[in-house]
């Protein structure tokens, strides 16, 4: 079996071994410390990532705000002292060794003064900034600002040609990187576009191929290209090392990390991912961001299919083909559809499904109470965790609204991911998780229990296992 060699990244020789960086406190300070103590390049999430109180213990994120604007100063606040921490952390546990990134989403709330915030909090101590999630044109400026490499991540050579145009060829010296995430493979938010088919996963390396001539055709042979989604270990990326055509290539591992020992994550959801069979992750489309993603199927991904299933089109007036009426809501009105839908809906409210919620498609959602109630809470209670959310209908502008409709098929990310990631319920909340998730179950290397160091893990990772 090749092995593979070091190389350059951020500005170092390291193994080209990659945290993947986890959002919501679940990449923090001591995995990434550690795996860069073990030689590699470790990633930490500063999306909400978490801050201590003097004992050590987590501090709790609690909103003092009576409005969303309020709220979203405090969240950014949060967002960087927890950054902050985190990168201090890091550095103490590295010793010096591998490197320290940190992966932000560009979508997510408070991007730019969250980054500004961290990267002048913590000067010295992060060498690398991931960030996907959206088209971050700015990441560029803002990290060469800082004498920090930026590592964008993408899913197409397409995509990586817009950011090149528009905004990356000004910083060339401090792009360190590019990072290609397969859209079908990877865990949480995915680049799918609608030119692709989500049911028709392409193969990374005719897609990794055109980056690199792409990368190429602008002086980048050399720099680094990152493969994320669906790395499991390196006996399977043979034709990738020392590859001629792909150039420098380094590894991406966002889901082995998960099983780690210094894995942050709750032990029920440990204990989950052993369990996990082909099969068990769902790509959809139900994250407020509007973007794909994948998640294990559990309670929480069954209620969001089954509530989309219950969903009928209606009009305010009555209109050929719908104009049988249909009372709503705790008043009675009337809105108009068609008559099978109409039956429909009555045997959903027979159910208990009784509670009607519109979305923005002119279309009734049919809920029990209990769910109705959680959906309006969460919606009341929105902090602007993104920049523009299809649940709350939040958006970082100056209204601070879309000025759409709040869409309840969708649900509210912060509270769900803040939820499993400092609880212990993994069946009701959002367990985000790549497609290769299940090969914990198979794997000889986790047999009887056994959980490893990140550095056992990286040891294992470069044998090939």
């Amino acid at each position: 079996m090749k092995t593979v060699r070091p190389i350059i990244i951020s500005g170092r020789e390291v193994l080209p071994l990659v945290e993947g960086g986890k959002g919501v406190a679940v990449s923090n300070g001591l995995t990434s410390g550690s795996w860069a103590a073990a030689g590699g390049v470790g990633t930490f999430s500063g999306v909400n990532s978490d801050s201590y109180e003097e004992d050590g213990s987590v501090r709790p994120v609690v909103y003092h705000g009576t409005t969303r604007r309020e709220r979203h100063e405090e969240l950014i606040a949060h967002g960087i002292a927890g950054g902050i921490a985190q990168a201090r952390i890091a550095h103490e546990v590295s010793r010096g060794e591998g490197r320290v990134h940190m992966n932000v989403l560009w979508e997510m709330g408070g991007c730019e003064p969250i980054l500004h915030g961290v990267l002048e909090g913590a000067r010295g101590l992060i060498h690398g900034v991931t960030c996907g999630a959206g088209m971050p044109y700015k990441v560029a400026d803002i990290c060469a600002g800082f004498g920090v490499y930026y590592y964008p991540i993408v899913s197409s050579a397409r995509a990586f040609r817009a950011l090149w145009k528009r905004s990356y060829h000004r910083h060339r010296n401090w792009l360190g990187g590019v990072v290609y995430e397969d859209p079908w493979l990877a865990g949480g938010h995915n680049g799918l576009t609608n030119v692709e088919d989500p049911q028709s996963p392409q193969s990374p390396y005719p897609r990794v191929l055109e980056l690199r001539e792409l990368m190429r055709e602008v002086g980048l042979a050399e720099t680094p290209i990152f493969m994320a989604g669906g790395v499991w270990n390196l006996e399977e990326w043979q034709d990738w090392i020392d590859s001629p055509e792909l150039g420098p290539v380094a590894f991406q591992f966002g889901t082995r990390p998960l099983l780690t020992q210094e894995s942050p994550i709750p032990d029920e959801w440990k204990k989950r991912l052993v369990t996990l069979k082909p099969g068990d992750v769902l790509l959809h489309r139900f994250s407020p961001t509007g973007f794909y993603s994948s998640a294990v199927k559990n309670a929480f991904i069954t209620d969001l299919v089954e509530r989309s299933e219950r969903q009928i089109p209606y009009v305010s007036a009555p209109e050929e083909g719908v104009g049988t009426p249909l009372p709503v809501g705790a008043r009675g009105r009337l809105v108009y559809v068609s008559a099978d839908d109409k039956a429909r809906a009555e045997k959903w409210i027979a159910a208990g499904y009784v509670d009607a919620l519109r979305t923005p498609d002119s279309t009734l959602v049919f809920v029990t109470p209990d769910s109705a109630a959680v959906i309006l809470r969460d919606q009341n209670a929105c902090m602007g965790c993104l920049s523009g959310c299809q649940f709350s209908n939040w958006a970082q502008n100056e209204a601070g609204t879309s000025g759409k409709r709040a869409d309840p098929r969708s649900f509210c990310i912060q509270r769900t991911l803040q939820s499993i990631a400092h609880g212990h319920d993994v069946e009701n909340e959002l367990m985000f998780a790549g497609q290769n998730v299940h090969r914990f179950g198979s794997d000889p290397f986790y047999r009887n229990g056994f959980v490893p160091t990140v550095r056992q893990l990286v040891d294992r990772i470069m044998t090939g296992g």
